[in-house]
C-alpha cells in the first residue's frame, strides 16, 4: 500500500487526540492484516470513494482509553462503553478521515467520505468496504491501544 494513503490518516489519529482529549499516542509498527477480527473493544468504520480510490478506515480502542478519551473531550466520566462513548467514536472516525482528506486532497487524491458506522464488543469484526489489501497499525499510551486498520483497492 501507497505510504502516501497511510501517513495522513496516523497523521489525522494523532492530531486528533492530542488537540482533542490532550492524548498522546505512540505507534507501533504497521503489519498488514489477513482477518476481520477487532482488536479492541468500540470499533469507528468509515467507506471512502473517489475517482482514483475506493478504501475504508477503521479506528478501534480499547475499553480504557475509549472511557479515557470520553472523558478528556467531553469531561464526562463513564464506567463503561455507552451511547455517548459510541457517539464520540463515530465522531472521531469522521475527524481522523475529514483530516487526512484534506491532507490527500493536497496531493491529488480526492474522495467523499460515508457516515462512520460503530460497532461494539469483545471480538467484534471489521468488514472493509473494498478488496484491497489491509494494513493495520497500532499505538499505545498509558490508558491502553488503539488500532487503525487502512484499506485500498490499490
Amino acid at each position: 500500500m501507497n505510504v502516501d494513503f497511510v501517513n495522513p490518516f496516523i497523521n489525522g489519529l494523532l492530531n486528533t487526540l492530542s488537540m482533542m482529549a490532550q492524548t498522546e499516542l505512540r505507534s507501533g509498527k504497521p503489519k498488514l492484516k489477513d482477518d476481520e477480527l477487532a482488536r479492541g473493544d468500540i470499533s469507528g468504520v468509515i467507506g471512502m470513494v473517489g475517482p482514483q480510490i475506493k478504501g475504508s478506515l477503521s479506528i478501534t480502542f480499547e475499553e480504557p482509553l475509549a472511557l479515557h478519551v470520553m472523558q478528556q473531550m467531553l469531561g464526562e466520566s463513564v464506567t463503561e462503553l455507552n451511547a455517548d462513548v459510541t457517539d464520540m467514536v463515530g465522531e472521531i472516525t469522521n475527524m481522523i478521515c475529514g483530516s487526512a482528506k484534506n491532507e490527500l486532497s493536497d496531493k491529488g487524491y480526492e474522495f467523499n467520505m460515508a457516515t462512520p458506522a460503530v460497532i461494539t464488543g469483545k471480538n467484534h469484526t471489521i468488514n472493509h468496504l473494498v478488496d484491497g489489501p489491509k494494513v493495520i497499525l497500532p499505538f499505545d499510551c498509558k490508558h491502553g491501544r488503539a488500532f487503525i486498520e487502512i484499506c485500498f483497492n490499490k
